[in-house]
């Protein structure tokens, strides 16, 4: 008995090592060449952050006040921004607005020492996709970053199938997703389409091409 519980322990650590090794793959796989804008006035915060997420494989810029970062979102894309809260000048919150702005695709992660509920309450209000309290843990920033790349990239496909029309190659009739989920919507004709989705309804007539075509059949 006392060998077969070794047994089936060892097996339970070995699967629990597998899992965590497997997690770690994904989360580098997930972080491998992103980037990251650290926005923080503090040098001592400032350089320690950029140091450790440049060895988890982000390609990281820093700004040291909310002005320098406004600069720097103004004139080049960021996958992530990571901003402190409350800095001198302009502050996260104006961070967080430039952010939201300029490119809407962009994550944000504000970064807060103060503990005040209300102004994080009013950052996640702003656009902000996720906040922590300073000084924080290395392995729980790096968790949230790599969640915040999952999101971003479910974002990016669902904003993918949004501008796709599913329209049947046989009959021509057109699937509506715009409600329900995804791939499976009703199927419509091009008439009711229109007058589902946009109110309008369709008119027939021929166009030059093909009443050359109906006019040159009827003539064989």
């Amino acid at each position: 008995m006392a060998k077969r519980w070794r047994v089936n322990m060892n097996r339970v650590e070995e699967q629990r090592r597998n899992q965590q090794g497997t997690s770690r793959a994904i989360e580098d796989m997930s972080l491998k060449g992103k980037s990251l804008l650290v926005v923080d006035d503090e040098p001592v915060i400032l350089g320690t952050l950029s140091r450790e997420l440049t060895i988890a494989g982000l390609e990281v810029t820093t700004a040291a006040s909310g002005e320098e970062a406004i600069s720097r979102i103004n004139s080049h894309f960021f996958d992530l921004v990571m901003t402190d809260l409350m800095m001198t000048g302009a502050d996260g919150f104006q961070v967080i607005k430039a952010v939201k702005q300029k490119w809407l695709g962009t994550m944000v992660i504000i970064l807060t020492g103060f503990g005040c509920m209300e102004s994080v309450i009013d950052a996640l209000r702003l656009g902000a996709d996720d906040f922590l309290q300073k000084p924080c843990d290395t392995d729980e920033l790096l968790y949230r970053i790599s969640n915040c790349f999952v999101k971003q990239d479910l974002l990016r496909k669902i904003t993918l199938y949004e501008n796709i029309l599913p329209v049947c190659c046989y009959c021509k009739k057109i699937r509506d997703d715009g409600q329900g989920e995804y791939g499976k919507g009703n199927w419509y004709s091009l008439e009711d389409y229109f007058i589902l989705t946009k109110g309008v309804r369709v008119s027939h007539g021929c166009c030059p091409g093909c009443y050359a075509k109906q006019i040159n059949d009827l003539s064989l």
